[in-house]
């Protein structure tokens, strides 16, 4: 089972690549399944109901949110109405959609998404191990499979869910800080890893925004309106081959498209 977790999806540059490119490469790599968090596809902050419909039908099989899924107020009645977006599963009792969900497609083995988010330097949300547990207790024994995007800024703690979950999930994808880090990785016990997975979105930006408008905050100290850069967007991600029969996956390598150039040999 071979599967693209990408990277947080930044604005009209992000959803445009998705639009574009994502029913080719789904073809061009072979995927069975196709995960992304998308909390910031609209605006470069939230999604929209209508940013969310279009995703999946763009390609998109399940998508992720995070601590800006709820910015814009058409989200909470579509995250209860559509079972393939999600949103924390550590948000407190009450909030609008689901945090996991076993999905059971046709054609394919099936296999559970789990959303969790970070509390270090994020809102003052439910604990995320506690969470995690909770929802490995529920899990059915016949779903093997099992994708985590743990949507958090600190490494450490995305370290630690890692390990505290390693051998109990096929992956911990880490999503938020739209860097893509290099330690893609199986733990001990067989769980792929990855701190982050980085962006889908403008290449050439400041996270995705405008680097004048950041760098403006910086010199200013004063708070300004970020504004998604337009220059040209890559897909980021995390590309996995998963024995579907144990969940166990068998190969992680953080995965960009286009990729990026050769370097230039200097000429002595």
């Amino acid at each position: 089972m071979r599967i693209l977790f990408l990277g947080d999806i930044v604005g009209r540059p992000g959803r445009a690549i998705v639009f574009e490119r994502l029913r080719q490469v789904r073809r061009d790599l072979r995927l069975d399944l196709v995960v992304a968090n998308g909390e910031n596809a609209s605006g470069g902050i939230g999604i929209t109901a209508k940013s969310a419909r279009q995703l999946l039908e763009a390609g998109i099989d399940v998508l992720t949110g995070g601590n800006h899924v709820f910015r814009h107020a058409d989200i909470g009645p579509f995250l209860d109405a559509e079972e393939r977006l999600l949103r924390p599963a550590n948000y407190p009792p009450g909030a609008p959609g689901r945090g996991w969900r076993v999905f059971r497609p046709a054609n394919r083995p099936p296999f559970a998404v789990i959303n969790l988010l970070g509390r270090v330097f994020m809102n003052a949300v439910d604990c995320p191990f506690r969470a995690a547990e909770a929802i490995l207790a529920e899990l059915p024994a016949d779903v093997p499979v099992r994708l985590v995007d743990f949507h958090a800024e600190a490494t450490s703690e995305k370290k630690a869910l890692g390990y505290f979950l390693d051998g109990r999930v096929s992956a911990v994808c880490g999503t938020h800080t739209h860097v893509q880090t290099a330690d893609a990785q199986l733990l001990p016990r067989g769980t792929a890893y990855l701190t982050d997975c980085g962006m889908t979105g403008p290449a050439a930006s400041a996270l995705g925004m405008d680097p004048a408008e950041v760098i403006g905050r910086f010199l200013t100290a004063r708070p300004v309106r970020f504004v998604v850069s337009t220059s040209p967007p890559e897909m980021q991600g995390a590309l996995l081959d998963v024995d579907a029969a144990t969940g166990k996956v068998v190969t992680i390598a953080a995965w960009r498209h286009p990729s990026p150039p050769p370097p230039t040999e200097e000429t002595p």
